[in-house]
């Protein structure tokens, strides 16, 4: 039986613990890839090397060529800039709109079969260009932010309540971002909603709150602590989940960013809800009932993903426009003037030339002679 092959798009921070976690659950053999020649081949030794170690079998390999991802039965995208502080989201969009691109046409060219699962932010709007990029059905290119959202809300309240995370249930619907909505309704301790936690006074709604907004901002705590990038740890763990559920066909129910054909009232753009991903990729959405403050919330964060997805829109149009300017003012090479045949003038016979130069000078000199004077007889 062939084993399974994961292609992973850029060997940074995520890229490499995603290696390591797909080596010690032997998901498959992995090839890291980036552009940056060296890197992941480094990484993809270094991890090898562990493999005695830790008593895992995955075979790891590095490339700086798109043909190495050939035949990749999951490839997991973490290509691009990650945000920084300072950083504006138009200059992470401009930037990882254009790497999504290419890595799309990569994935088109040598793995087209594949389940691709995208982290690259902002995530809902380069999960679309992706997808459009790499022409796969949107059932099989799917955005890794619900899983993530959705740990971060289960640990805060595990943190909170000071029980085990085992025990906490949680997950967040909408857009990875400020406008995210995490589900207090939906989210329990052994089974108990937090709204009932709240009326056994073990919190309050007040507290409940903070911690809805300390998920929100999740990500911007860690690079603000981080400065010099963006979380990876948690990203990574969230993407495996996803990549087991697919290869092993465990159909968990899982929050990512997933295309809507109508659900929720949602038509033609990626959004985070709930999932079941099988080996069919997204098998199914589900649908949960919403009250009317959740909707209200829901559809904010549908709008800010709107704009995202326009705003992205926008300047790949622009650059678009700029490359046909230029080539427009590109100077055309000129084809030189094709020359003119000149009938060139017949060169005398050689054997006439020579006689005419042998008449001249054997004909003699006409000499001017004096007349003799004539003689008088006496």
């Amino acid at each position: 039986m062939a084993r399974n092959k994961i292609a992973l798009i850029g060997a940074g921070n995520i890229g490499g613990t995603l290696a390591h976690l797909a080596g010690l659950k032997e998901l498959g053999d992995v090839v890291l890839f980036d552009v940056v020649d060296g890197i992941p081949q480094g990484k993809a030794l270094d991890i090898a090397e562990s493999s005695p170690v830790e008593g895992f079998d995955s075979r790891m390999s590095g490339a700086k060529s798109y043909a190495a991802i050939r035949g990749a039965d999951v490839i997991i995208v973490t290509a691009g800039v990650a945000r920084k502080p300072g950083m504006s989201r138009d200059d992470l969009i401009g930037i990882n709109t254009s790497v999504m691109e290419q890595v799309g046409a990569g994935i088109k060219q040598y793995a087209p079969g594949a389940f691709v699962i995208c982290i690259t932010n902002p995530l809902d709007a380069m999960v679309q260009v992706l997808r459009d990029a790499c022409g796969l059905p949107h059932s099989r290119v799917v955005g890794m932010a619900g899983v993530l959202d959705s740990a971060r809300f289960q640990y805060f309240l595990a943190e909170e309540f000071k029980v085990s995370v085992e025990d906490v249930t949680a997950f967040v619907l909408g857009g990875h971002g400020d406008t995210m909505v995490p589900s207090i309704r939906y989210s329990t301790v052994a089974g108990i909603p937090l709204p009932d936690l709240v009326k056994m006074k073990w919190t309050t709604a007040k507290r409940i709150e903070e911690i809805v907004q300390r998920t929100r901002m999740g990500g911007g705590e860690i690079v603000g602590l981080l400065k010099t990038g963006s979380a990876f740890y948690a990203p990574a763990s969230s993407a495996i989940a996803m990549a087991d559920s697919y290869l092993k066909d465990k159909k968990r129910v899982l929050p990512c960013a997933a295309y809507l054909k109508g659900e929720y009232g949602v038509k033609g753009i990626y959004v985070g809800v709930p999932v079941v991903i099988g080996a069919k990729g997204v098998e199914r959405i589900v649908e949960i009932q919403l009250d009317a403050t959740e909707r209200a919330m829901f559809r904010k964060s549908v709008n800010a993903v709107k704009g995202l997805v326009r705003l992205t829109k926008k300047l790949q149009d622009k650059t678009a426009k700029a490359k046909a300017a230029a080539a427009k003012k590109a100077p055309v090479k000129k084809k030189a003037p094709a020359k003119k045949k000149v009938a060139a003038k017949k060169a005398p016979a050689k054997k006439a030339v020579a006689k005419r130069a042998v008449a001249k000078k054997a004909a003699p000199k006409k000499v001017a002679t004096k007349k003799a004077p004539v003689k008088r007889m006496p």
